[in-house]
């Protein structure tokens, strides 16, 4: 999703901002926040929230309060303090009003938080010269500290580099499976760069999340637009919704698996406490059945008998329930054979329907004209009318 001002022109070259997809309107930034009570007046005596949320590079936030004689507007750049003092930041405020409040309630965070800093004032022309300078160095900065730290064959991944407002620090972001000693590495940096040096180590999701990319259904990847909590996948998961366990398949673009499986894993498990599980057998007169496979949306079993692996039985959730019932109250039972459906009963069951035609590749194919007859043709029938 892109603004207006942000979007690609022919070449592929952003056009009107020149920020990439990170323009001050915030209408195409990532994880976005639509202020949708900003058009609405407050109470009578209910006072404003005096709490900006400003967004600094990618995905980072931060909360600061303002004080009452000046209100920031969305999408301008502003000067904020920065943790231990160690010079000034700047960034765009991204929300501000009461829908504040909620976002720090989704960071368990308080108004009275030690962690919510001050806005010292609207950002200048100097101030974003300054700023704009600074973030101009960071591709340079990361490929010498990537060449730094190979030089000193350290075991470690220098994904991204974030400088501060006024170009005095930068906090290098990195990645890593062992614990890195990097005393060395932050040395020749400090001289080399002449800044102030702040090491931080992120996990794979977080890393692909700061630096986006696309994902294998076709869209941007869930962690850089809208997720923000990075909860564990495990291969249950896939197990559940009878998904082979192939990993180039079930990784993401981090190399773990993706967090899309947890979407639905909630509604296939439900799902499934109506099925019966895979490794009980079914006792039959004619030997024992094994389950071979399952349809979790047409709620259909495959039994075969042991011994005879070529043959299989299709059986409905209800059918497999009732062998089971049958097995512990000791009942016999004949065979699978009488609950087995047929093959017109299973082509009778609901397939998927097209219902708006949007799964058909040529709907927006213009008709075919019909060819023109020729006029020789024309003329004989015309003479056949006249002789008749």
């Amino acid at each position: 999703m892109s603004c207006a001002s942000c979007g690609s022109n022919g070449s592929s070259a952003p056009r009107g901002c020149k920020n990439n997809g990170t323009c001050g309107s915030d209408g195409c930034n990532k994880l976005t926040v639509y202020n949708w009570l900003e058009n609405m007046q407050l109470p009578q005596g209910q006072q404003p929230f005096r709490i900006a949320e400003v967004r600094f590079k990618n995905s980072r936030k931060a909360f600061f309060h303002y004080p009452e004689a000046w209100t920031p507007q969305v999408g301008e750049a502003v000067v904020t303090e920065t943790p231990n003092n160690t010079g000034y930041d700047v960034g765009r405020v991204s929300l501000v009003g009461e829908l504040v409040r909620f976002q720090l309630r989704k960071k368990k965070l308080t108004p009275d938080s030690e962690h919510i800093l001050q806005l010292l004032r609207k950002a200048t022309d100097k101030d974003i010269t300054t700023w704009q300078a600074a973030r101009d160095r960071e591709q340079q900065v990361q490929k010498r500290s990537r060449e730094m730290a190979l030089a000193l064959k350290l075991n470690m991944k220098l994904s991204d580099v974030e400088f501060q407002g006024d170009g005095k620090k930068a906090t290098f972001y990195y990645t890593a499976d062992h614990r890195v000693d990097f005393r060395q590495l932050i040395k020749d940096m400090a001289q080399a760069f002449k800044i102030r040096i702040e090491m931080r180590q992120i996990g794979l999701r977080e890393e692909a999340s700061r630096l986006g990319a696309v994902g294998s259904c076709g869209r941007e990847l869930c962690c850089s637009t809208w997720l923000t909590d990075f909860r564990t996948v495990s291969t249950a998961a896939a197990r559940y919704q009878q998904l082979s366990l192939n990993p180039t398949k079930l990784a993401g673009q981090c190399g773990k698996l993706k967090c899309c499986l947890n979407f639905e894993l909630d509604a296939y498990r439900d799902a499934l406490k109506a099925f019966p599980r895979m490794d009980t057998k079914l006792h039959t007169e004619k030997g024992i059945a094994v389950c071979q496979k399952m349809d979790i949306f047409k709620g259909l079993l495959w039994y075969t008998y042991k011994g005879d692996w070529m043959q299989w039985y299709t059986l409905t959730v209800e059918s497999a329930n009732a062998i089971i019932a049958k097995n512990k109250a000791q009942e016999p039972v004949s065979g699978l054979e009488a609950y087995s459906l047929t093959a017109e009963e299973n082509t009778r069951l609901p397939h998927f329907e097209n219902v708006v035609g949007q799964d058909s590749l040529n709907r927006f194919d213009r008709p075919k004209k019909r060819k023109p007859q020729h006029r020789k043709h024309k003329n004989t029938r015309n003479a056949k009318r006249k002789n008749a």
